[in-house]
Protein backbone atom coordinates (compact mmCIF):
# COMPACT_ATOMS: atom_id res chain seq x y z
CA UNK A 1 0.00 0.00 0.00
CA UNK A 2 1.51 3.39 -0.96
CA UNK A 3 2.34 5.86 1.81
CA UNK A 4 0.00 8.87 2.18
CA UNK A 5 1.16 12.04 0.53
CA UNK A 6 2.00 15.18 2.48
CA UNK A 7 -1.20 16.81 1.19
CA UNK A 8 -3.29 13.88 2.44
CA UNK A 9 -1.69 14.05 5.89
CA UNK A 10 -2.35 17.79 6.17
CA UNK A 11 -5.94 17.29 5.07
CA UNK A 12 -6.56 14.64 7.74
CA UNK A 13 -5.07 16.85 10.45
CA UNK A 14 -7.29 19.73 9.39
CA UNK A 15 -10.46 17.63 9.56
CA UNK A 16 -9.77 15.93 12.91
CA UNK A 17 -10.37 18.93 15.20
CA UNK A 18 -13.65 19.66 13.44
CA UNK A 19 -14.96 16.13 14.00
CA UNK A 20 -14.07 16.32 17.72
CA UNK A 21 -15.74 19.70 18.09
CA UNK A 22 -18.91 18.37 16.48
CA UNK A 23 -19.45 15.80 19.25
CA UNK A 24 -22.38 16.77 21.56
CA UNK A 25 -21.64 17.63 25.18
CA UNK A 26 -22.35 14.79 27.60
CA UNK A 27 -25.78 14.89 29.26
CA UNK A 28 -26.34 16.43 31.69
CA UNK A 29 -23.88 19.28 31.51
CA UNK A 30 -26.38 22.09 32.21
CA UNK A 31 -29.06 22.73 34.88
CA UNK A 32 -32.32 20.84 34.40
CA UNK A 33 -35.66 22.64 34.68
CA UNK A 34 -38.83 20.92 35.91
CA UNK A 35 -41.97 22.83 34.93
CA UNK A 36 -44.73 22.11 37.47
CA UNK A 37 -48.13 22.68 35.88
CA UNK A 38 -49.71 23.79 39.18
CA UNK A 39 -49.22 26.57 41.77
CA UNK A 40 -46.39 26.62 44.28
CA UNK A 41 -47.07 25.11 47.68
CA UNK A 42 -49.39 22.31 46.61
CA UNK A 43 -48.71 18.59 46.81
CA UNK A 44 -47.49 18.39 43.20
CA UNK A 45 -45.05 21.24 43.81
CA UNK A 46 -43.71 19.64 47.00
CA UNK A 47 -43.25 16.26 45.30
CA UNK A 48 -41.57 17.79 42.24
CA UNK A 49 -39.07 19.65 44.43
CA UNK A 50 -38.29 16.51 46.43
CA UNK A 51 -37.69 14.58 43.20
CA UNK A 52 -35.60 17.46 41.87
CA UNK A 53 -33.31 17.25 44.88
CA UNK A 54 -32.79 13.52 44.35
CA UNK A 55 -32.16 13.93 40.62
CA UNK A 56 -29.68 16.74 41.26
CA UNK A 57 -27.69 14.57 43.66
CA UNK A 58 -27.65 11.57 41.33
CA UNK A 59 -27.01 13.44 38.06
CA UNK A 60 -24.53 15.94 39.48
CA UNK A 61 -26.26 19.02 38.07
CA UNK A 62 -28.68 21.63 39.51
CA UNK A 63 -32.39 20.92 39.09
CA UNK A 64 -34.63 24.00 39.17
CA UNK A 65 -38.41 23.85 39.67
CA UNK A 66 -40.59 26.44 37.91
CA UNK A 67 -44.34 26.75 38.48
CA UNK A 68 -46.51 27.49 35.43
CA UNK A 69 -50.10 26.99 36.56
CA UNK A 70 -53.31 27.55 34.66
CA UNK A 71 -55.92 25.96 32.39
CA UNK A 72 -55.92 22.69 34.30
CA UNK A 73 -52.24 22.06 33.63
CA UNK A 74 -52.36 22.93 29.92
CA UNK A 75 -50.19 26.05 30.22
CA UNK A 76 -47.33 24.21 31.90
CA UNK A 77 -47.49 21.26 29.54
CA UNK A 78 -47.58 23.57 26.53
CA UNK A 79 -44.29 25.06 27.74
CA UNK A 80 -42.80 21.57 27.91
CA UNK A 81 -44.16 20.63 24.47
CA UNK A 82 -42.50 23.67 22.90
CA UNK A 83 -39.16 23.42 24.76
CA UNK A 84 -35.95 22.27 23.11
CA UNK A 85 -35.84 18.43 23.18
CA UNK A 86 -32.42 18.32 24.80
CA UNK A 87 -33.24 16.78 28.18
CA UNK A 88 -32.99 20.07 30.08
CA UNK A 89 -36.73 20.85 30.28
CA UNK A 90 -39.13 18.41 31.92
CA UNK A 91 -42.73 18.68 33.08
CA UNK A 92 -44.48 17.48 36.22
CA UNK A 93 -48.24 17.21 35.78
CA UNK A 94 -51.32 15.09 36.13
CA UNK A 95 -52.20 13.28 32.94
CA UNK A 96 -55.43 15.29 32.56
CA UNK A 97 -53.97 17.77 30.02
CA UNK A 98 -53.19 14.74 27.82
CA UNK A 99 -56.23 12.51 28.35
CA UNK A 100 -59.08 14.86 29.18
CA UNK A 101 -58.54 18.41 27.91
CA UNK A 102 -57.93 17.41 24.24
CA UNK A 103 -61.45 15.91 24.04
CA UNK A 104 -63.04 19.14 25.27
CA UNK A 105 -61.34 21.64 22.99
CA UNK A 106 -58.24 22.18 20.89
CA UNK A 107 -55.14 22.41 23.12
CA UNK A 108 -52.11 24.41 21.94
CA UNK A 109 -50.07 21.21 21.56
CA UNK A 110 -50.58 17.65 20.36
CA UNK A 111 -50.50 15.32 23.40
CA UNK A 112 -49.19 12.41 21.31
CA UNK A 113 -46.77 14.08 18.89
CA UNK A 114 -45.39 16.79 21.19
CA UNK A 115 -45.09 15.13 24.63
CA UNK A 116 -43.17 12.01 25.71
CA UNK A 117 -44.11 10.27 28.98
CA UNK A 118 -40.94 9.64 31.01
CA UNK A 119 -42.14 8.09 34.26
CA UNK A 120 -45.27 7.71 36.35
CA UNK A 121 -44.66 9.24 39.77
CA UNK A 122 -47.81 8.89 41.88
CA UNK A 123 -51.54 8.60 41.93
CA UNK A 124 -53.84 10.63 44.13
CA UNK A 125 -56.93 8.61 45.13
CA UNK A 126 -60.36 10.15 44.55
CA UNK A 127 -62.77 9.83 47.46
CA UNK A 128 -66.53 9.66 47.05
CA UNK A 129 -67.93 11.15 50.26
CA UNK A 130 -71.40 11.55 51.71
CA UNK A 131 -72.30 14.73 53.58
CA UNK A 132 -74.75 15.33 56.42
CA UNK A 133 -77.42 15.87 53.74
CA UNK A 134 -77.63 12.15 52.96
CA UNK A 135 -78.46 9.17 55.12
CA UNK A 136 -76.38 6.88 52.87
CA UNK A 137 -73.45 5.31 54.68
CA UNK A 138 -72.18 3.18 51.82
CA UNK A 139 -72.21 3.29 48.03
CA UNK A 140 -75.07 0.85 47.55
CA UNK A 141 -77.31 2.93 49.82
CA UNK A 142 -76.41 5.97 47.74
CA UNK A 143 -77.43 4.20 44.51
CA UNK A 144 -80.68 3.06 46.13
CA UNK A 145 -81.50 6.66 47.07
CA UNK A 146 -80.68 7.84 43.54
CA UNK A 147 -82.90 5.16 42.01
CA UNK A 148 -85.78 5.93 44.37
CA UNK A 149 -85.76 9.64 43.49
CA UNK A 150 -84.00 10.29 40.16
CA UNK A 151 -82.13 13.59 40.17
CA UNK A 152 -82.62 14.31 43.88
CA UNK A 153 -79.10 13.21 44.81
CA UNK A 154 -76.65 16.05 44.09
CA UNK A 155 -72.98 15.31 43.39
CA UNK A 156 -70.45 18.16 43.69
CA UNK A 157 -67.19 18.12 41.75
CA UNK A 158 -64.33 20.58 41.30
CA UNK A 159 -65.67 21.60 37.91
CA UNK A 160 -67.33 20.83 34.62
CA UNK A 161 -65.43 18.09 32.77
CA UNK A 162 -63.22 17.48 35.81
CA UNK A 163 -62.11 13.99 36.78
CA UNK A 164 -64.95 13.84 39.32
CA UNK A 165 -67.44 14.73 36.59
CA UNK A 166 -66.09 11.95 34.37
CA UNK A 167 -66.40 9.51 37.29
CA UNK A 168 -70.01 10.60 37.83
CA UNK A 169 -70.89 10.05 34.16
CA UNK A 170 -69.35 6.57 34.27
CA UNK A 171 -71.33 5.76 37.43
CA UNK A 172 -74.63 6.93 35.95
CA UNK A 173 -73.96 5.05 32.72
CA UNK A 174 -72.89 1.88 34.55
CA UNK A 175 -75.64 1.79 37.17
CA UNK A 176 -78.58 3.38 35.36
CA UNK A 177 -79.21 6.07 37.99
CA UNK A 178 -79.77 9.79 37.51
CA UNK A 179 -77.68 12.10 39.73
CA UNK A 180 -77.53 15.89 39.50
CA UNK A 181 -74.08 17.29 38.82
CA UNK A 182 -73.05 20.37 40.84
CA UNK A 183 -69.81 21.76 39.36
CA UNK A 184 -67.62 24.09 41.40
CA UNK A 185 -64.66 26.19 40.30
CA UNK A 186 -61.99 24.44 42.34
CA UNK A 187 -62.07 22.47 45.57
CA UNK A 188 -62.02 25.05 48.38
CA UNK A 189 -65.63 26.24 48.28
CA UNK A 190 -66.77 22.75 47.38
CA UNK A 191 -65.40 21.39 50.65
CA UNK A 192 -66.87 24.26 52.70
CA UNK A 193 -70.32 23.67 51.23
CA UNK A 194 -69.96 19.92 51.79
CA UNK A 195 -69.43 20.51 55.50
CA UNK A 196 -72.62 22.58 55.67
CA UNK A 197 -74.64 19.95 53.78
CA UNK A 198 -75.35 21.94 50.61
CA UNK A 199 -75.42 18.68 48.60
CA UNK A 200 -75.42 14.96 49.25
CA UNK A 201 -72.14 13.76 47.72
CA UNK A 202 -68.79 15.12 46.65
CA UNK A 203 -65.77 13.67 44.90
CA UNK A 204 -62.40 15.01 45.95
CA UNK A 205 -58.77 13.99 46.08
CA UNK A 206 -57.60 12.40 49.30
CA UNK A 207 -55.61 14.69 51.57
CA UNK A 208 -54.92 15.49 55.23
CA UNK A 209 -57.73 18.07 55.55
CA UNK A 210 -60.32 15.74 54.05
CA UNK A 211 -59.18 12.86 56.24
CA UNK A 212 -59.60 15.02 59.34
CA UNK A 213 -63.23 15.69 58.44
CA UNK A 214 -63.78 11.97 57.86
CA UNK A 215 -62.32 11.12 61.27
CA UNK A 216 -64.52 13.77 62.87
CA UNK A 217 -67.60 12.18 61.27
CA UNK A 218 -68.48 15.24 59.20
CA UNK A 219 -67.98 13.38 55.91
CA UNK A 220 -68.66 9.68 55.27
CA UNK A 221 -66.52 7.69 52.81
CA UNK A 222 -68.69 5.73 50.38
CA UNK A 223 -66.14 4.55 47.80
CA UNK A 224 -62.69 5.33 46.47
CA UNK A 225 -61.20 5.65 43.01
CA UNK A 226 -57.88 3.80 43.30
CA UNK A 227 -56.21 0.59 42.11
CA UNK A 228 -56.65 -0.85 45.60
CA UNK A 229 -58.14 0.09 48.96
CA UNK A 230 -56.35 2.78 50.94
CA UNK A 231 -54.42 1.90 54.07
CA UNK A 232 -56.09 4.82 55.84
CA UNK A 233 -59.59 3.57 54.86
CA UNK A 234 -59.32 -0.23 54.67
CA UNK A 235 -63.08 -0.78 54.89
CA UNK A 236 -63.94 1.49 51.95
CA UNK A 237 -64.19 -0.41 48.63
CA UNK A 238 -62.91 0.81 45.31
CA UNK A 239 -65.39 1.55 42.56
CA UNK A 240 -63.96 -1.42 40.67
CA UNK A 241 -64.90 -3.70 43.57
CA UNK A 242 -68.40 -2.22 43.43
CA UNK A 243 -68.76 -3.29 39.80
CA UNK A 244 -67.89 0.03 38.15
CA UNK A 245 -64.32 -0.38 36.84
CA UNK A 246 -64.68 2.40 34.24
CA UNK A 247 -65.43 4.86 37.05
CA UNK A 248 -62.49 3.70 39.15
CA UNK A 249 -60.30 6.68 38.24
CA UNK A 250 -57.44 8.39 40.04
CA UNK A 251 -55.43 11.55 39.49
CA UNK A 252 -52.20 10.17 38.01
CA UNK A 253 -49.08 12.37 37.98
CA UNK A 254 -45.81 11.91 36.14
CA UNK A 255 -42.71 13.38 34.55
CA UNK A 256 -42.84 14.33 30.87
CA UNK A 257 -40.39 15.60 28.25
CA UNK A 258 -40.59 17.17 24.79
CA UNK A 259 -41.34 14.35 22.34
CA UNK A 260 -38.00 14.39 20.49
CA UNK A 261 -35.87 14.22 23.62
CA UNK A 262 -33.21 11.54 22.95
CA UNK A 263 -34.23 8.06 24.07
CA UNK A 264 -31.06 7.49 26.18
CA UNK A 265 -31.83 10.67 28.15
CA UNK A 266 -35.43 9.62 28.78
CA UNK A 267 -34.29 6.13 29.80
CA UNK A 268 -31.77 7.55 32.27
CA UNK A 269 -34.40 9.86 33.74
CA UNK A 270 -36.85 6.98 34.08
CA UNK A 271 -34.27 4.92 35.94
CA UNK A 272 -33.38 7.79 38.28
CA UNK A 273 -37.04 8.60 39.03
CA UNK A 274 -37.74 4.95 39.84
CA UNK A 275 -34.72 4.95 42.11
CA UNK A 276 -35.98 8.06 43.90
CA UNK A 277 -39.49 6.65 44.33
CA UNK A 278 -38.03 3.61 46.10
CA UNK A 279 -36.33 5.77 48.75
CA UNK A 280 -38.03 5.70 52.18
CA UNK A 281 -38.10 9.48 52.61
CA UNK A 282 -39.77 10.06 49.22
CA UNK A 283 -42.33 7.32 49.85
CA UNK A 284 -43.05 8.71 53.32
CA UNK A 285 -43.56 12.21 51.92
CA UNK A 286 -46.03 10.94 49.35
CA UNK A 287 -47.93 8.72 51.75
CA UNK A 288 -48.17 11.51 54.34
CA UNK A 289 -50.30 13.44 51.84
CA UNK A 290 -52.36 10.31 50.97
CA UNK A 291 -50.69 9.93 47.58
CA UNK A 292 -49.29 6.61 46.41
CA UNK A 293 -45.92 6.25 44.63
CA UNK A 294 -46.05 4.40 41.32
CA UNK A 295 -43.00 4.22 39.01
CA UNK A 296 -42.54 1.71 36.22
CA UNK A 297 -41.40 1.95 32.62
CA UNK A 298 -42.14 4.80 30.23
CA UNK A 299 -43.90 2.34 27.92
CA UNK A 300 -46.27 1.26 30.69
CA UNK A 301 -47.01 4.89 31.51
CA UNK A 302 -47.69 5.67 27.84
CA UNK A 303 -50.12 2.73 27.58
CA UNK A 304 -51.99 3.91 30.67
CA UNK A 305 -52.30 7.41 29.20
CA UNK A 306 -53.57 6.08 25.86
CA UNK A 307 -56.15 3.83 27.50
CA UNK A 308 -57.51 6.59 29.74
CA UNK A 309 -57.65 9.03 26.82
CA UNK A 310 -59.71 6.57 24.79
CA UNK A 311 -62.06 5.92 27.71
CA UNK A 312 -62.52 9.65 28.34
CA UNK A 313 -63.28 10.30 24.68
CA UNK A 314 -66.09 7.72 24.75
CA UNK A 315 -67.77 9.04 27.91
CA UNK A 316 -67.44 12.69 26.86
CA UNK A 317 -69.16 11.91 23.56
CA UNK A 318 -71.83 9.78 25.21
CA UNK A 319 -72.62 12.39 27.88
CA UNK A 320 -72.29 15.29 25.41
CA UNK A 321 -69.99 17.15 27.82
CA UNK A 322 -68.99 20.56 26.52
CA UNK A 323 -67.06 23.50 27.89
CA UNK A 324 -69.17 26.53 27.00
Amino acid sequence: MPSPTRRQLLASLAVAPLSVAAQPAPWPSNPIRIVVAYPAGGVSDVVARALGDKLSARLGTPVVVENKAGAGGTIGMDMVAKAAPDGYTLGFSAISPLVLNPHLGKPPFDPVRDIAPVASVMYSPVLLLGTQATAARDFRQLLAAAKAKPGDVRWATSGLASLGHIMLEHIMQGSGVQITHVPYKGGGQQLNDALSGQFEVLSTNAGPAVMQHIKAGKLHPLAVGAPKRLQALPDVPTLAELGLPAANLTSVFGIFAPAKTPAPVRERLNAEINHALALPDIRARLEASDNVPTGGTAAEFARQIAQESESNARIIRAANIRLD
